[in-house]
């Protein structure tokens, strides 16, 4: 039983995550400097919905094109690599070889149990050119699905993010004062659980890594803010 459920056990995945943090906390951060720093320098209302709206789309399309095209060129260097590999394991077997050696060494195994892993692993071809992408090159493999999955991730997720502080400004915008401190706390919580659920999936520590999230992010913010306060009409924010 406790055998079935260790290979049940779930873990979490890398560009997942990544994906995940890198849309959120940059349309989140984006869209919230963008707010603070035309509300700073202007009060009308509409002006800093269609600027936020605007980023927003903007962002999102961007980031979601950029997750895309660069996962892809990932898998495509992956697979060159791939081929690249299996040609040197036909054409120069004795020098893959050396190479696995190497790696085993470098691992500390020595003598018989040294011998009995490197033939074993060199009569496999398929277990061979996976430790020498894994070990040799450190290259992950990239699925054929992957890009697609990882530009429509960071795009929903850089969506989700973007509208944290901008809801604020959609349901108090009468009151703009209100609708910036609004837009700031919420913003702070919400980069706070970011940084919370990366702990949490990397075991990290939960504080220091939320905290330093919600620094980051309300830095960014608070640029924008300046910049419009400075630059920005006068009688605004």
């Amino acid at each position: 039983m406790a055998a079935h459920r260790v290979g049940l056990e779930a873990h979490p995945h890398r560009t997942f995550l990544s994906d995940f943090i890198l849309g959120s906390q940059d349309g989140l951060v984006n869209v919230l400097g963008i707010l603070l720093g035309v509300a700073a320098a202007s009060t009308n209302l509409r002006l800093i919905l269609i600027a936020a709206l605007a980023a927003l789309g903007a962002e999102s399309i961007s980031m979601g094109a950029v997750a895309y095209t660069s996962t892809a060129a990932r898998r495509r260097f992956y697979l060159g690599e791939e081929a690249r590999e299996m040609r040197e394991m036909r054409e120069v077997p004795d020098i893959e070889r050396n190479e696995v050696r190497e790696v085993l060494v470098g691992w500390g195994y020595t003598g018989a149990t040294l011998e009995r892993m490197l033939a074993d692993l060199c009569g496999n071809a398929k277990a061979m050119l996976e430790f020498m992408m894994a070990f040799e090159l450190r290259l992950q493999p990239v699925d054929a699905d992957e890009p697609r999955n990882s530009g429509l991730l960071v795009l929903m997720a850089t969506i989700a993010g973007s509208l944290v502080p901008l809801v604020p400004f959609l349901v108090l915008g009468s009151d703009l004062h209100l609708a910036v401190v609004a837009a700031v706390l919420l913003s702070a919580v919400v980069l706070f659980v970011i940084g919370w659920f990366e702990a949490r999936t990397t075991s990290s520590s939960v504080w220091q890594n939320g905290l330093k999230m919600l620094v980051i992010g309300l830095g960014a913010g608070f640029a924008g803010f300046l910049i419009g306060h400075f630059l920005g009409a006068p009688g605004a924010l």
